[in-house]
């Protein structure tokens, strides 16, 4: 195919692609029930009508931005944390640093922002954010935690809620970033946020003489 080509004359199993990133910057910018198939079709260079060669409801183009712009960042994080041969400290500071990357070079915190603010009209939105990205990240993070606990690196607890701990704060910088700053409160520099955090989260989790073994 020549440079300059329409998108319309593209092969059409790239089509399924472009759509996902069409419709990853227009949730990004409007929001979920804001969100137009007509635009989403527009900047994607299809017709409305092709969106549903593809996907039946706008539920179903949402899935696969998550799956494809999100989970792939999500498999990255899960395989960095499952390596046991890494001390803790040095595991969860390269855990978070790649974290702080994907939410600084990706549209993930807009896409959280729209979740949180839009979960209660629209259930499905949640529970494909739960099941594709939160559950699979508290998951992660907690089987490194357990690990480190079993090898005496980190101190006895349940492993979910230190999880819990360490990913909240995180949470919060990103909802602040989206939300707050954009109307004039003080910007929360998220890469200083999370090496602040993550150091202060193996200060704490690090075992005291005293602690059961």
């Amino acid at each position: 195919m020549q440079a300059g080509s329409p998108k319309w004359r593209r092969r059409s199993e790239a089509r399924p692609g472009e759509i996902v990133q069409a419709a990853l910057e227009v949730f990004a910018e409007r929001g979920f029930a804001a969100a137009k198939l007509d635009e989403i079709a527009r900047r994607a260079g299809v017709s409305k009508g092709a969106l549903y060669l593809y996907f039946e409801t706008k539920e179903d183009i949402f899935r696969a931005v998550v799956r494809e712009a999100v989970v792939p960042n999500i498999d990255m994080v899960e395989a960095m944390l499952a390596q046991a041969t890494i001390p803790f400290p040095d595991l969860l500071r390269l855990a978070l640093a790649r974290i702080e990357t994907v939410i600084e070079t990706t549209r993930l915190g807009a896409v959280a922002k729209l979740v949180v603010g839009e979960s209660r009209n629209f259930p499905e939105l949640a529970r494909v954010w739960h099941d594709e990205v939160v559950s699979r990240m508290l998951a992660a993070m907690s089987g490194a935690l357990e690990r480190a606990q079993m090898r005496g690196e980190v101190r006895l607890g349940d492993p979910r809620l230190q999880a819990f701990s360490i990913m909240g704060p995180i949470l919060l910088g990103v909802i602040w970033q989206e939300t707050f700053t954009p109307v004039g409160a003080p910007p929360a520099p998220l890469k200083s946020l999370v090496r602040q955090h993550g150091e202060m989260m193996i200060a704490g989790l690090a075992p005291r003489v005293g602690d059961p073994q």
